[in-house]
């Protein structure tokens, strides 16, 4: 309807303005800064980083209700791994947050998603540019798997603080003697991690193929 038409792109400038503004400012620190800039990029982007991403669990259910027409599982399964790694990962050890690859996971997540969120809310209004759409469908294939490396290598540089500080890891007294090592579940979870890489990427392909078919472009319905 023409309601959740408006509501969607509202959805979307919300998430375009943010993402924008963290990846401008990762520039620009940058280009000031250089090297010194990347130690703490989480302290300066963070909060907003965060706030996107929680935001963007919205999108589980706008398909759920059935006003967005993408593929629920693919989708779930991408806000968990960032969900996951952000919040569970790189913001619970402070140790981690100042290391060099959080900086690139940044990058790369906020890339895709400037580029995402303006195709979306161009695609609300009806204007579809091919470049834009080739981006939009294209760059996530190579680009995804590298933000996968990312994640993975955020968890494990992360694992060594969890064993040393214990961090979620569950020791219940007897009787009940159970416990849960959660550097042990971020392995078994790095597992998970790579066989949904394999889903994802298979599901990029789909969607490219359905949208970009001998240089014209197929209209996105939702």
């Amino acid at each position: 309807s023409f309601t959740m038409n408006n509501y969607l792109f509202v959805y979307d400038l919300m998430q375009f303005c943010g993402h924008s503004w963290i990846f401008t400012n990762m520039i620009i620190r940058f280009i000031s800064f250089g090297k010194d800039s990347l130690a703490d990029t989480f302290y300066s982007i963070g909060l907003v980083m965060r706030l996107c991403q929680l935001l963007s669990m919205l999108e589980i259910l706008h398909i759920l209700v059935g006003i967005d027409k993408s593929r629920l599982f693919p989708r779930f399964l991408q806000i968990a791994e960032r969900i996951i790694v952000l919040f569970v990962v790189i913001n619970s050890q402070e140790e981690v947050q100042g290391k060099y690859v959080v900086c690139i996971l940044f990058f790369l997540w906020n890339l895709l998603d400037v580029i995402r969120y303006t195709y979306n809310m161009l695609a609300r209004t009806g204007i579809y540019y091919l470049p834009l759409t080739w981006l939009n469908f294209s760059l996530c294939i190579p680009l995804y798997p590298l933000s996968v490396l990312a994640k993975a290598f955020a968890i494990w540089v992360s694992l060594p603080y969890f064993e040393s500080f214990g961090t979620y890891s569950i020791k219940l007294p007897f009787p009940i003697t159970f416990s849960i090592y959660f550097p042990y579940v971020l392995k078994m979870y790095l597992v998970v991690l790579f066989i949904g890489m394999c889903f994802i990427i298979q599901n990029f392909f789909s969607e490219r193929k359905a949208h970009l078919r001998t240089g014209k472009v197929k209209k996105k319905r939702s």
